[in-house]
């Protein structure tokens, strides 16, 4: 079982990290080789084709459904969350130098850790701390080149690594909270989302490029790759949710800058791109804190991990089960104590016949 479930958590990453830095690929061509420069618009196109790849696996019962429901106002949030993520990346990226652009992605980690705490109690080891320093520097090493600042550059920045960080944690919450499978959850937020994009992308996309998408000339081979692009945007999606919901948003960051060192490495390896000294020890110190991370994740302070109201819950579980099993009376009576409350993180127990 316990092999089934490593081989399931190695799968899933595979497929993100494999998706993800496939459609970078993808997209580099469609932007840069075919000029076409609207990337909100091209989003839209992602969720619109996960939207239908999701109504195609239910319809022939290759997606299995629990019947649960998310509300309205639940997904409506994640919604508007996952757009001002997507829209702000866009307008962070032509506000900003590129240099303080990845700045902004890599404070997502801390960022990222700061609401895990705040809304799930969740707390970090030192030793993930300081692993996630060392993936921290050693993309930033790769990454950072410039850091020109401006307030209106600040300001979308802020909002772009704050819904980021929010989307990515309400993708694990949601799917916790309503007992729905990522399969589920993506179900019902994709086709929001594609609507919402399909509406707002020519926009935004005027504004970033002065530029109208009904104008550009489509070619085949332009199609070609746009088509290839939203296929990779499925198997992003899915495994996205699916890794968030195993694991953590902290986890997915720290992962995804790992994705930012492949790419340089491919670059490299591939495409016979440039690789400075600085680069290759950058890449090396990245590897280094993800290696850390892994471990601290598996054997350092692997208590500290977790949320203290998942602590509470499995302390209660256990003194309920040693109430019953030491204190049943032999004709079948239950046990005069029960326990009352957790409050604080302190067990508390009283007798029954005093209440």
């Amino acid at each position: 079982m316990e092999k089934r479930k490593l081989l399931s958590d190695v799968g899933v990453w595979a497929l993100n990290i494999g998706s993800s830095v496939g459609i970078i690929f993808a997209n580099k061509q469609v932007l840069s080789v075919f000029d076409f420069k609207f990337a909100t618009s091209l989003t839209a196109m992602h969720f619109l084709v996960t939207s239908l790849a999701g109504a195609l696996g239910k319809a022939s019962g290759g997606v299995m459904s629990s019947g649960k429901t998310v509300p309205f106002w639940d997904i409506l949030l994640f919604t508007v969350m996952a757009n001002c993520s997507i829209v702000g990346m866009n307008v962070s990226l032509m506000l900003n130098s590129v240099g303080f652009y990845q700045i902004s992605k890599l404070s997502m980690i801390p960022v990222s850790c700061v609401f895990e705490y705040l809304i799930h109690g969740k707390t970090f080891s030192a030793e993930v701390k300081a692993s996630i320093a060392v993936v921290l520097l050693g993309v930033g090493v790769v990454t950072v080149t410039d850091l020109n600042v401006n307030f209106a550059g600040l300001l979308t920045a802020v909002i772009a690594v704050v819904s980021t960080s929010l989307q990515q944690i309400f993708i694990g919450s949601l799917q916790k909270k309503h007992g729905v499978t990522s399969f589920e959850l993506l179900g019902k937020v994709a086709p929001i989302q594609a609507v919402t994009l399909t509406v707002m992308g020519p926009f935004v996309d005027y504004f970033l490029t002065s530029r109208r998408v009904i104008d550009y000339p489509f070619s085949v081979p332009a199609l070609m790759f746009i088509g290839l692009s939203c296929v990779l945007a499925v198997f992003c999606n899915i495994s996205q949710f699916m890794c968030i919901g195993r694991f953590s948003a902290v986890t997915f960051q720290v992962v995804g800058h790992i994705k930012t060192v492949l790419i340089l490495f491919l670059g490299w390896a591939v495409f016979h791109q440039a690789m400075s000294l600085k680069n290759v020890g950058g890449i090396v110190l990245a590897i280094a804190g993800m290696l850390g991370y892994s471990w601290a994740l598996e054997y350092g302070g692997k208590s500290k991990l977790q949320p203290e109201s998942v602590i509470r819950a499995a302390a209660t579980n256990a003194i309920k089960r040693v109430i019953n099993a030491g204190d049943a009376k032999e004709d079948g009576e239950t046990s005069p104590m029960l326990l009352q409350r957790v409050n604080s993180g302190e067990l508390r127990m009283v007798d029954d016949s005093k209440v």
